[in-house]
């Protein structure tokens, strides 16, 4: 990292601290947090809020360097090392410890303990992690998936021979051609236990998380759900229509692609000499957001996925934290780590996800197609959404409506672009943290603390928040909770 990006600001790797505490405990949590996450650096002889370089004296700088390895190796299990090195900026002497991204996760401080000393990185802050991250954790440290855990439940051949038939029937629907019909080939139990579908023991066979969610097992999965909304406007207010779809995971994928296509446009384009029918979204787009969504969520995490469909975007928010080794830019270029290996397999059969890490960049293609403006990745911290952006259609020459024309349109009631993008991104962070400080939503906006207090204001004028409480100890409400 450049010194630039060293002193750029405090961000989600990077924190500063002016001294070294002789408490260690008070900085302590951050390395742990960076061990858990995707590494990170702690910049001690800084102001954390001015970026004012204090610096150490140089006779005793070099000490302190000891005194920080020591107490991270003492402090930290399962151990970590740091990077520790001196740098001298202004003719005063800095110290910048690199923690890396661990590979033993989950890691904690040893005084407190596994449960309560293992912190994880949010919106720019560590926190203690919760249950299901401490899980999340432990699956990340011993390399499994979470699908692919064993359950209770055992699977009759019976049941496994009607779940074999089902897949093999929704694969045929979903096929591209007549060839690829003809190719495709019936998948048997043995099949299922090597996508871990399916587990034997003693002659008998047990199903997998994977396999329960395959086949819509509610009771011990009540939050896969896929809930679907089309509001009013442009924030969530106004409910025009709204369904809860369950059962197995292929079918509410269904489910939820239909409702979308019910409430979005059909236009029709000339192709050749033909007049052809087309929706005003790319369509394919529509699926793999949804797609993507049920095969990448974290089932430990709670909260269901959302699909909410507004007047100018499609919004698409799956529950869980982005791997610690995936960023929004490896995202774009198609970098991709399944997280439900099982889930991952049994689609790619079905031929609702091709190869690994080819669905965004085909977002952003489509998208530019179709003259949309750029879909955005947002991570939430806990959460993660897509959004594809909308807009009206236009009428060629000959009266066809053409999605790939831009309607020239100029209302009252059009709005900055920018802002109102950065409004959705406020929601979704107040969503998930109502406590979330202005100060945090500048880090995680990449804003100024003036422009994102003006934002705000903006918003709780036009009431779609409010402010309960003080400023320190207060929260956010969205105003569409009080239904």
């Amino acid at each position: 990292m450049s010194i630039e990006g060293l002193f750029s600001g405090e961000s989600e790797n990077v924190e500063y601290k002016q001294i070294v505490p002789r408490n260690s405990s008070n900085y302590m949590k951050t390395v742990v947090a960076f061990a858990n996450g995707s590494g990170g650096k702690l910049v001690f002889g800084v102001e954390d809020k001015t970026l004012r370089i204090i610096g150490f004296p140089k006779e005793s700088v070099f000490q302190k360097v000891d005194d920080i390895t020591n107490a991270i190796y003492d402090s930290c299990e399962p151990r970590i090392t740091p990077r520790v090195a001196v740098q001298e900026i202004d003719g005063k002497a800095v110290i910048v410890v690199e923690i890396l991204s661990g590979m033993q996760r989950p890691y904690f401080i040893k005084s407190i303990g596994v449960i309560d000393g293992t912190f994880v990185r949010v919106s720019g802050t560590s926190r203690r992690a919760e249950g299901y991250m401490l899980q999340e954790l432990i699956l990340q440290g011993t390399n499994r998936s979470f699908d692919q855990q064993v359950s209770e439940k055992k699977a009759s051949e019976q049941d496994i021979s009607l779940f074999c038939d089902r897949l093999y029937e929704n694969a045929l629907i979903l096929s591209a051609d007549v060839e690829g019909k003809a190719d495709l080939q019936r998948i048997t139990k043995y099949q299922l236990l090597s996508w871990k579908l399916l587990a034997e023991k003693n002659g008998d066979y047990y199903a997998t998380n994977g396999y329960l969610l395959l086949t819509g097992d509610e009771e011990m999965f009540p939050e896969a759900t896929i809930q679907c909304a089309l509001f009013k406007g442009k924030v969530r207010d106004i409910f025009i229509d709204r369904k809860e779809f369950k059962g197995p995971l292929y079918q509410q994928i269904e489910d939820a692609y239909n409702f979308i296509l019910q409430h979005i446009s059909m236009g029709s384009r000339i192709e050749s000499l033909y007049r052809q029918d087309i929706y005003e979204l790319p369509i394919k787009t529509i699926r793999e957001m949804i797609v993507n969504a049920v095969c990448h969520r974290s089932y430990l995490s709670p909260g269901k996925i959302q699909v909410a469909l507004y007047d100018d975007r499609l919004e698409v928010t799956s529950p869980g934290m982005l791997d610690n080794e995936i960023t929004i830019e490896k995202m774009k270029s198609g970098l991709s780590k399944i997280r439900n290996k099982s889930i991952a397999a049994t689609f790619s059969y079905m031929n609702m996800i091709e190869a690994w890490g080819s669905g965004i960049p085909r977002m952003f293609r489509e998208a530019k197609e179709y003259g949309l403006k750029e879909p955005e990745l947002i991570d939430m911290g806990s959460d993660f959404r897509i959004n594809l952006y909308r807009r009206v259609l236009a009428t060629d020459g000959q009266g066809v409506m053409d999605p790939r024309m831009t309607a020239d349109i100029d209302t009252d009631d059009t709005i900055d672009t920018k802002t109102d993008t950065n409004d959705t991104k406020i929601l979704g962070l107040i969503d998930k943290n109502p406590t979330i400080t202005q100060v945090e939503l500048k880090e995680r906006l990449g804003l100024s603390i003036a422009t994102v207090k003006r934002i705000m204001a903006d918003m709780q004028k036009r009431g779609v928040i409010e402010r309960k409480g003080s400023s320190r100890k207060g929260k956010w409400i969205i105003s569409s909770s009080k239904e």
